[in-house]
């Protein structure tokens, strides 16, 4: 296969690594839109900013300059910019003939003070690049551990049976293997949701109130994330998946989480700017926190946790009086 990657941050080139590692020999690119980046990766042979310790593999090539001139024979485009930045990215795609499939975790923002809210990505192809055959790559993964080789698991999603086929096609390997999925909603809200609630278990954590606390978040933020997905028509089984409960819990517990740290972090004082210019990376929840609640609001869904992480954010609750808001909620069926 000819796969492009577009976006070399350190998801983007864990991916590119993956695919251009694979035993059928697909023949990769990855692109950039900095030129100055793409000359430092080809001088180094290594992501230097995003993943310095792991080596590119030789066949993997590297490219910037326009997007347009770059689909041209691909098979498979994968997309793996910021969701701030999907927009103008299928925009430029709308042509395309060859699958595109893309990395991004979250709701689109809007606009401070708006009434509108935001929309997933499959809603944002809609809208700018209607007759794409696209879906989303999504699960639990952190990027070094895809570059490296560890194994992972992952969901090819879409409504289009060929882009399932391609994702499966491209990626799934002795290491990688690749389920595949048509319900689109239900795994882009997992893997939106599930950032905003591992800051809220990383608060957890660096207050240290304990395992039983943590477990107590993951499965009642769980439960939110489900509400949120069934209201916009996803299936219950997804969260059980790895797109929701896989997501959730690599996210809310592992070290490498960066969602996970911003919480710490908050939770040991610092300010939600020194947290984030501490990481060095984007950190999804943080930006997705509050349109996840917006898009909620406008369904009428419940999602207390998530409405706890937002009012910290933006500085109206102290961590501790975050945690005691949650616990003196008045009692309740689980399964509501």
């Amino acid at each position: 296969m000819k796969i492009l990657v577009l976006g070399a941050g350190a998801w983007g080139t864990a991916v590119a690594i993956s695919a251009a590692q694979h035993p059928a020999g697909h023949a990769v690119t990855l692109w950039t839109r900095d030129a100055h980046q793409c000359a430092d990766m080809l001088a180094a042979r290594c992501n230097t900013r995003y993943l310095p310790a792991i080596a590119l593999p030789a066949p993997l090539a590297l490219a910037d300059g326009p997007v347009q001139a770059q689909w041209a024979g691909a098979d498979l485009v994968i997309v793996a910019t910021p969701t701030a930045a999907l927009r103008s990215l299928l925009t430029q795609l709308r042509d395309c003939p060859a699958p595109v499939a893309w990395l991004c975790k979250g709701f689109e923002a809007v606009p401070a003070g708006s009434n509108a809210f935001g929309l997933l990505a499959h809603e944002v192809c809609a809208q700018v690049a209607p007759h794409l055959l696209s879906g989303a790559l999504s699960g639990p993964s952190f990027a070094q551990e895809v570059a490296r080789g560890q194994p992972t698991a992952l969901v090819a999603a879409s409504e289009h049976a060929s882009v399932r086929d391609a994702l499966v096609q491209a990626l799934h390997s002795p290491s990688l293997r690749v389920y595949a999925n048509d319900d689109i909603v239900g795994v882009e809200v997992g893997g939106a949701v599930k950032n905003v609630l591992a800051i809220a278990t990383g608060l957890c954590d660096g207050l240290a109130l304990g395992l039983n606390a943590r477990a107590a978040l993951i499965t009642r933020g769980l439960a939110e994330m489900t509400r949120l997905g069934l209201a916009l028509g996803a299936r219950a089984e997804t969260f059980m998946g790895l797109s929701g409960l896989g997501d959730l819990v690599l996210t809310a517990t592992g070290d490498l989480s960066r969602n996970r740290r911003v919480g710490q972090l908050l939770a040991q004082g610092q300010s939600l700017e020194q947290a984030v210019n501490s990481l060095g990376h984007v950190a999804e929840g943080v930006y997705s926190a509050r349109t996840v609640v917006q898009r909620a609001r406008h369904m009428g869904v419940e999602m207390p946790i998530s409405e706890g992480v937002v009012a910290l954010l933006d500085g109206l609750l102290r961590p501790l009086d975050a945690v005691s808001i949650l616990m003196e909620r008045d009692p309740k069926q689980e399964c509501v």
